[in-house]
């Protein structure tokens, strides 16, 4: 078998820029309908999405290598990283804590240069006791000579090697190449494309024992954060990774067991970050429709309860709310009585803030009022 590293040309790749100006264009459009969104949001709303995103990527960039955080724990870390309260959280662990911070290091200094040093430091800090599991690793330091990297899968006896990198001896020097790929083509590719061939340089030559994946996945947001010029992010590129983890193999797979023509792998990447935005821009539309309604609605005089179960109906978006708002669930969500409920529920309705589904009788239901 012979991988992309073995080829005379590497690390040159190449790819066909027609077949992939289409999916630049569309992806693009994607982008920018997202950004015009969440500048209309304001900078506190902005500040919540931010949270959330981040810690969805801690989380999803972890189970893409099969490890399962506690997302209270990466909330936890995110709010006390942010400033935010962190009343009711959990405390994070170490190594949740190192995760955090290299995503942020990742996007908040992402106008800082990327250094083997720095690489090295983000490794040991998703490391921190010096293991992976019950293994002892390397930690801050590249990959030793002894034995053939592999991803291997399939029982003992009867494994599946997938991809095996270049030998150990070979990674300082493919590191500094990399490095200066980096620098070099922050002004001479297309930013998505570069995100995109950073993640694969990354997890072909396979610098670390382990984290790998991870390390790949923060630079692929920082080259995203160089490419919008900001550091916040609102999308989870991770979190469609993962809805998406078979086809995410494969194409990997095959790209580096391939001749040096990695559109195959650029084609999925860039749909895949498209999802992302549009999946994002839908919540984020969301967001900025609960905000609307509150802020056409201010004036309007309600109750704790009422406000709980408008933000519940707001937050399950036009038809999400499966079956729509009955008396039985305003008893079950603001603890109500069944007379109680039905008379805040009429004066939702009289202030404008309910309206009434067709049908009738015992399958009456509500919907909130956006328009």
């Amino acid at each position: 078998m012979t991988y992309i590293w073995q080829l005379k040309e590497w690390p040159v790749v190449r790819w066909d820029s027609e077949a992939l100006l289409p999916l630049v264009s569309q992806a693009r459009l994607a982008q920018g309908k997202l950004l015009t969104k969440v500048a209309s949001l304001g900078f506190k709303l902005s500040r919540e999405a931010q949270a959330d995103i981040l810690t969805e990527e801690a989380v999803t960039t972890s189970a893409i290598e099969g490890e399962r955080l506690n997302r209270d724990s990466v909330r936890s870390s995110v709010a006390r990283h942010l400033g935010f309260p962190t009343a009711g959280l959990p405390p994070a662990t170490r190594s949740v804590d190192g995760l955090v911070e290299v995503l942020l290091d990742a996007t908040q200094h992402y106008e800082a240069p990327l250094t083997a040093a720095k690489l090295k430091r983000w490794q040991a800090a998703l490391f921190p006791t010096g293991y992976s599991g019950l293994r002892k690793i390397r930690t801050g330091q590249w990959r030793g000579p002894e034995e053939p990297i592999q991803v291997v899968s399939g029982a003992v006896g009867r494994e599946r090697v997938h991809y095996e990198a270049p030998p150990g001896n070979r990674v300082e020097k493919e590191t500094k190449q990399f490095l200066a790929w980096w620098k070099e083509s922050i002004t001479r590719e297309d930013g998505l494309l570069r995100s995109g061939l950073a993640h694969l340089y990354v997890v072909t030559i396979h610098p670390f024992e382990d984290g790998n994946g991870r390390i790949a996945r923060a630079l692929t947001e920082m080259a995203l954060a160089q490419d919008e010029h900001q550091p916040i992010r609102y999308y989870s590129l991770s979190s469609q990774i993962m809805e998406e983890r078979n086809a995410y193999y494969r194409v990997l797979e095959a790209s580096q067991k391939g001749d040096g023509d990695v559109t195959p792998w650029l084609q999925w990447y860039l749909g895949c970050y498209t999802r992302a935005v549009e999946r994002a821009e839908r919540l984020i539309g969301g967001v900025l429709a609960k905000a609307t309604f509150w802020q056409r609605h201010s004036q309007v005089d309600l109750n704790a309860r009422q406000r709980k179960v408008l933000n519940r109906l707001l937050d399950a978006g036009k038809g999400g709310f499966q079956g729509g708002l009955t008396t039985r669930k305003y008893v079950a969500m603001a603890k109500v009585s069944r007379a109680t409920a039905f008379r805040e529920i009429s004066e939702l309705l009289e202030k404008g803030l309910l309206t009434q589904n067709p049908a009738r009788g015992r399958s009456v239901s509500y919907e909130v009022k956006c328009g």
